[in-house]
């Protein structure tokens, strides 16, 4: 069995940037919420500096499904290599 890798790549990058979304999003509502984790998405998404606004929200959001899609690609593409061709 094979996976369709771009239903997965597009099913991560809606995950993945919907998640830091809902947290953006909290954190925005009650300030602490979330912080931990947006300050970790600094650290590795260039441009996108923490908690500190709705923009920085939308950035981190952007990051979050690009890289939801190239991890979701990723993923899907080297199941199938090792699970093999289709029966």
């Amino acid at each position: 069995m094979s996976l369709d890798t771009k239903a997965l790549a597009i099913t991560a990058a809606l995950l993945w940037g919907g998640a830091v979304l809902v947290v953006g999003i909290f954190n925005l509502a009650t300030p602490p919420y979330g912080e931990a984790f947006l300050e970790w998405a600094a650290s590795f998404y260039p441009g996108y500096d923490g908690p500190a606004g709705f923009g920085s929200v939308v950035v981190a959001t952007l990051y979050g499904a690009a890289d939801g899609l190239v991890g979701g690609a990723l993923f899907g593409w080297i199941y199938n290599a090792i699970a093999g061709p289709r029966a």
